[in-house]
């Protein structure tokens, strides 16, 4: 007789608790996979509304837009432009249609990736221009100087090209990044006459390894390579124009900016202070910069939210400190706001002069979020604005 308080066992038949919901002998028990199942389902369910509900929604939108970007990469050949640019109008018009939907959550998402993917195709589309396929020698090139890098041991400067001359080749350039002895780059803003060897720009190493071609392609540079001889500055035939006069102006901040420090600093001290100041990290030896990777502080020397947040920040408070001992300014005015216009101004010329990559202009915007947050009366610290910087 069985006890009291276990289940009845029988020939081939596994007890369960609670009883009447048997399975076979070795097997798993249905109600037991079924619970499971079911709770696995609502948790999953529970997520998704909360991640879905009232301005939770929001940042899931860019990551969405970037897996559109990163599908575009993926693809095996160019999209066509307008196929995919309709598809993602369409489906954002879907998605405007359907706010008050339950599937509005999913539509948006579906039409984020889809805006991704076209505004990446519309940038390739954009900027296409021609690439080298194959090495050249002694090239006739002239040109202007748009940007110059001093490296560890070569200078190298990107040209725009206005003039090109070359055997047995008809490939016209836009742009080319060309390499020099140290010491010997022209001024950016210059109009230089030179001959160069060209090759067409680095592919991937080992699959899956970086590409620099991609990288190349979207600068806007069609090859690399080495000058020959030397380097003629003659009178431009046309006007610079203002993009050239502004890139000149902001490459003679920085060389002013480097020469102060290095009066003070040699090395790679000099090095890491031009990079935070200038964002030019090409001076840094390859020693420092491997063991800032691999010990995890090589973000530090990209410009991104902690430098913009200290540039802004104490911008901010000694402007606010300055006008506070001024009892007639600070018992009349908004202080407080006048100091952050002042910080919004020392962040976006430290945008400027730093090169503007991608990383500093995230943390621009968003340092910029909370400055106007600041000048308008709103709340400038939230959790979403935490969460995006």
């Amino acid at each position: 007789m069985a006890e009291p308080g276990r289940p009845v066992r029988s020939q081939g038949i596994a007890g369960t608790w609670p009883a009447g919901r048997a399975a076979s002998a070795g097997g798993l028990a249905p109600a037991g996979f079924d619970f499971f199942w079911t709770s696995l389902v609502e948790t999953l369910r529970a997520w998704l509304r909360a991640e879905a509900g009232a301005g939770r929604l929001l940042p899931w939108v860019p990551v969405a837009f970037g897996c559109g970007i990163a599908l575009y990469f993926s693809a095996d050949h160019e999209p066509v432009l307008w196929v995919v640019a309709t598809t993602a109008i369409a489906l954002l018009l879907g998605a405007a249609l359907l706010r008050r939907s339950r599937l509005f959550a999913p539509v948006i998402m579906i039409a984020a990736v889809a805006t991704g993917f076209a505004v990446a195709t519309w940038k390739t589309a954009r900027i296409a221009h021609p690439v080298l396929a194959k090495t050249l020698y002694s090239v006739s090139l002239s040109g202007f100087v748009e940007a110059r890098d001093i490296r560890e041991r070569t200078d190298r400067f990107v040209l725009r090209v206005t003039a090109m001359e070359a055997q047995r080749s008809d490939v016209r350039l836009e742009r080319v990044r060309l390499s020099v002895r140290k010491g010997t780059a022209p001024e950016v803003g210059s109009f230089v006459q030179l001959k160069a060897r060209l090759m067409p720009p680095l592919a991937p190493v080992r699959p899956g390894s970086y590409d620099f071609s991609r990288d190349m392609f979207f600068q806007g540079i069609g090859a690399s390579g080495f000058a020959m001889g030397a380097i003629t500055v003659a009178a431009p035939p046309e006007a610079a124009g203002l993009r050239l006069r502004y890139a000149a102006f902001m490459q003679g901040l920085r060389d002013a900016i480097d020469a102060r420090i290095r009066a003070t600093l040699d090395g790679d001290n000099r090095a890491i202070a031009t990079a935070l100041l200038t964002g030019r990290r090409d001076a840094i030896t390859s020693p420092v910069n491997d063991a800032m990777f691999i010990s995890g502080l090589g973000h530090v020397l990209s410009i991104s939210g902690y430098h913009m947040a200290v540039v802004a920040g104490v911008v901010f408070f000694a402007v606010r400190a300055l006008l506070a001992l001024i009892p007639g300014l600070a018992a009349s005015f908004a202080i407080k706001k006048w100091s952050a216009a002042a910080a919004l101004v020392a962040a976006a010329f430290y945008l400027l002069l730093s090169g503007a990559e991608v990383a500093t202009q995230r943390s621009f915007f968003m340092t910029a979020v909370v400055l106007i947050a600041v000048m308008v009366d709103r709340r400038a610290i939230t959790f979403r604005t935490r969460w995006l910087r």
